[in-house]
């Protein structure tokens, strides 16, 4: 579709027309005929392969989007020869809540999965999703590297492969010959989903040889938004970025495979990180830290290269827009919250969408914390509605406390008690959460000054407010209805000793009593 956009370019420039009405209307005339060719299918040009690369828990801390540490030359490049979005954001924080939302296109209360799989939590099941729906447009279905959404036999593939989380051991030749396995395995146009764990903790200084140069504590400062500086945080920090460069090493060698297949100017490249670094205010909060991520898609030769788009976009539009892309909109799901990005891809300017939002539980119950975000293009409203003021975010105490090894990177509170006074105001508002908080995140991009209790911004809080709520009622959300959410939270709290893993029958009650509500 880029080369029919150019090729109309191309005649309208070559068009020579004495009178000005008539080359008015010419231009008028080709430019309707591209946005509407463009509006309609855009890029499909047959089957495309579809390449979509994950990594788990990292936001846009990358070269492509600026960051002065990170080295990651492949990429860069896979941004230069795409098209990169700047806002691109998860709906949930969490592994698992964030995966399904992408694979489904729903949000986490409309699928289900409103916490870890590890921790029982499921989507509701029989769900259409990416794999099922590639598999019915006539794709070799792939997933390798851990899926983590319940129940997996909904999820069904052509190929599996490192099916573990491998947080131990990140041999990134392992992913890259899996890979090679399966470009090579079939000649039906491929989906292939590969999943890495970097830059999950444990942070790995250096696995297999990776990466040849280390980052050192001294090279770098904390992450901005952790707002806090410590040798202990500079070391932590070093390692992240560590894991972000091997990281990238293995993306460079699945492209060399898929380039070695032949295959590689025929396939659709899509990678995306599945929420934030798990940092103090970032993994598991609603915070920017944790939601918004890197989003950047290339196709050689057919989608623009070097483009950079500010709308805001979630993860919840790459199914909506892999199934338009491949021509396949038949297979669709109703009412699906997401939207096609295929205009943005072709470089055009059209309504978008005015406010994302965002919601936790958490994610298991011994961190249980509810929270929702909504955000427009320049404000941000998180409310929690559970709130006290008295009673601790268990989410944040885990941060602060070092609840287990995932944690351990947190700031503790004689770091915190070191840092600037705004800063320590802001850790206090994540231990002892407000009902409400707003932000400025043009003036106050790290969400460090509450605005939520100043009377100058009532106005745009309660904006804020009314847009969430429209959602919740929109998208059908049980957790609106105040029965509901008092069951819910307090079966959560009720099960923070985690005995429920032990029992092989248990299934959490929400499973049988949302759809109802949902589908009514």
């Amino acid at each position: 579709m880029i080369a029919l956009y150019r090729c109309l370019v191309y005649i309208h420039l070559e068009i020579r027309i004495n009178r000005a009405h008539e080359r008015k209307k010419m231009i008028q005339q080709i430019m309707a005929l591209t946005f509407l060719l463009m509006a309609k299918g855009t890029l499909s040009l047959g089957m495309p392969n579809v390449l979509l690369i994950v990594s788990e828990d990292n936001g846009p801390e990358l070269g492509c989007y600026g960051d002065p540490y990170a080295r990651t030359p492949v990429l860069d490049r896979l941004a230069e020869s795409g098209v990169r979005f700047a806002r691109a954001f998860v709906p949930y924080s969490v592994c698992s809540p964030s995966r399904a939302c992408f694979l489904t296109g729903l949000y986490p209360h409309q699928n289900g999965q409103l916490g870890l799989a590890t921790h029982k939590f499921s989507t509701y099941g029989n769900i259409p999703n990416l794999f099922t729906l590639m598999k019915s447009a006539g794709y070799h279905t792939g997933l390798i590297g851990k899926l983590h959404v319940n129940p997996e036999k909904d999820f069904p593939v052509d190929y599996r492969d490192i099916s573990g989380a491998n947080f131990g051991r990140r041999n990134m030749k392992e992913y890259a010959e899996s890979a090679d396995t399966f470009f090579n395995g079939s000649d039906e146009p491929f989906f292939l989903s590969i999943n890495y764990p970097d830059a999950h903790f444990p942070l790995h200084k250096q696995q297999f040889g990776l990466p040849e140069t280390p980052i050192e504590p001294n090279e770098v400062k904390p992450l901005p938004w952790v707002g806090v500086d410590s040798a202990r945080l500079r070391q932590f920090t070093a390692d992240y970025y560590n894991c972000l460069q091997r990281l990238d090493d293995g993306i460079g060698m699945l492209i060399q495979k898929l380039k070695e297949s032949g295959k590689f100017n025929e396939t659709l490249i899509i990678y995306i990180g599945d929420h934030g670094a798990q940092f103090s205010r970032g993994k598991c909060s609603v915070y920017e830290a944790g939601m918004r991520v890197p989003l950047m898609i290339s196709w050689q030769g057919v989608i623009r290269s070097g483009e950079i788009r500010n709308e805001l976009v979630s993860t919840l539009d790459l199914l909506p827009t892999l199934l338009g892309i491949i021509g396949a909109e038949s297979l669709l799901p109703e009412n699906l919250p997401g939207r096609s990005l295929e205009p943005l891809l072709n470089g055009l300017t059209v309504p978008w969408r005015q406010y994302v939002f965002g919601f936790t539980t958490g994610a298991a119950p011994r961190i249980f914390h509810l929270g929702y975000s909504v955000r427009d293009e320049r404000y941000k409203l998180i409310v929690n509605p559970l709130s006290d003021g008295i009673t601790k975010n268990l989410s944040a105490e885990a941060y602060h406390t070092h609840l287990n090894s995932h944690y351990i990177a947190g700031t503790t509170m004689d770091e915190i008690q070191k840092a600037p006074a705004h800063v320590q105001t802001a850790y206090r508002t994540f231990l002892y959460s407000p009902r409400f908080e707003l932000y400025d995140l043009e003036k106050d991009p790290y969400e460090f000054n509450n605005l939520a209790d100043r009377a100058e911004y009532t106005h745009i809080r309660e904006s804020l407010l009314d847009a969430l709520q429209n959602w919740q009622r929109k998208t059908r959300d049980p957790l609106s209805q105040p029965q509901m959410l008092s069951e819910f939270a307090e079966r959560q709290l009720k099960m923070r000793d985690l005995s429920y893993r032990k029992d092989k029958g248990f299934r959490w009650p929400y499973l049988d009593q949302f759809p109802s509500w949902i589908h009514r």
